[in-house]
């Protein structure tokens, strides 16, 4: 029984051991889990037509402030905030005695010098009648008589420049409108003291308000594609719905290094008067795109926060390719940078995925 026991003990053990050696030898079952693969999109040459929206500001398309240009006093105001003036409309009258006083001193400084040089100019001329006559007239009377009728002369050129100028700073006690427009500010009313030197306030701020410009900070990739007389759509706060349009006038021609934009101006007609200077705007542009820009997903462009870039699968590897962006609208962006027409580029790119070797 025994012997039984011990036999069938060994049989197991053999067969155990066999099992081993088998699982051992088997080879190993390989992964079935495929490599990852990407979605690849083809970049193509072509603009992206797109329409952005931006914020503008509407302007006076002219607008003054203005300062006394002589010290006096404010004799009267002819007009008040929300006047309507015309050029050359008198706005106020000031008031400067001293100037007055200085003004009728000149011109009898002047009076007196100019018949001084009368009197001068007719003696010499009958002393150089006389001259005719040998012996009548000495030379040297005759030269001085000349040397003081131009010397007077001089001194009544300058007594008449110093009475108009004068009468021209007398001229500054009226002030008038430089142009058609509306006063949009006062800050004087009569008795006050006004002074040419200080420069804080002004006493009356005309803007023109029938004709405005509308100021807009275009990006530096739609500018490119604007020129003068493009019309612009815009809307106005204020006035909500109501579609106007105009046409760009100016571009500054120079593009602002801080915020990579370039100032436009449109003219808008406003001889209704429903806009005013000062009133916000939307600006809405309709680009045709740059057509030497590449085009790609806009899914494919990874942005962090030190550069901006594709994936470029090329030979079987995995490129980090620095770009720079353009339009963006419908899932496409134009782009620029080292790519050529016709690269595969991973077109739902992320961070995560490494360059390959």
């Amino acid at each position: 029984m025994k012997y039984h026991i011990i036999c069938i003990f060994g049989f197991l053990l053999i067969t155990s051991c066999s099992e081993n050696i088998a699982r051992e030898n088997k080879p190993a079952k390989k992964d079935s889990t495929p490599v990852q693969e990407y979605v690849l999109a083809t970049v193509e040459k072509a603009g992206v037509a797109t329409t952005i929206k931006l914020p503008a500001q509407l302007a006076a398309y002219q607008e003054v402030s203005i300062f006394p240009k002589v010290n006096g006093y404010v004799k009267s105001v002819q007009v008040d905030i929300g006047s309507k003036v015309s050029k050359g409309k008198l706005l106020m009258v000031l008031e400067a005695p001293e100037l007055l006083q200085a003004a009728l001193q000149a011109k009898e400084r002047y009076a007196r010098n100019k018949a001084n040089f009368s009197i001068d100019k007719e003696q010499y001329h009958r002393f150089q009648e006389a001259a005719a006559t040998e012996g009548a007239v000495s030379p040297l009377d005759l030269s001085t008589l000349k040397a003081k009728m131009e010397a007077d002369s001089a001194l009544c050129n300058a007594e008449k420049l110093n009475w108009q100028m004068q009468e021209t700073m007398m001229g500054y006690l009226q002030v008038t409108a430089p142009f058609n427009g509306v006063i949009t500010e006062r800050n004087v009313h009569p008795g006050a003291l006004v002074s040419a030197t200080a420069k804080d306030k002004p006493m009356l701020e005309l803007k023109q308000i029938d004709h405005l410009r509308l100021q807009a900070d275009i990006p530096e990739a739609v500018a490119a594609t604007l020129k003068e007389r493009d019309t612009v759509l815009f809307y106005v706060n204020a006035l909500p719905g109501k579609k106007m349009t105009g046409l760009i006038s100016r571009q500054a021609m120079n593009m602002n290094s801080q915020y990579r934009s370039e100032r436009m101006e449109i003219d808008v007609d406003n001889k209704k008067g429903l806009l005013t200077p000062g009133m916000y705007a939307n600006v809405v542009i309709y680009t045709k795109g740059n057509i030497n820009a590449l085009t790609v997903p806009a899914s494919s462009v990874v942005t962090s926060t030190e550069r901006k870039y594709v994936l470029l699968s090329r030979n079987g590897r995995i490129i980090k390719t620095d770009v720079s962006t353009g339009n963006e609208t419908m899932g496409k962006i134009e782009i620029y940078g080292g790519l050529q027409p016709g690269d595969k580029i991973i077109a739902n790119a992320n961070d995560e995925i490494k360059e390959s070797n």
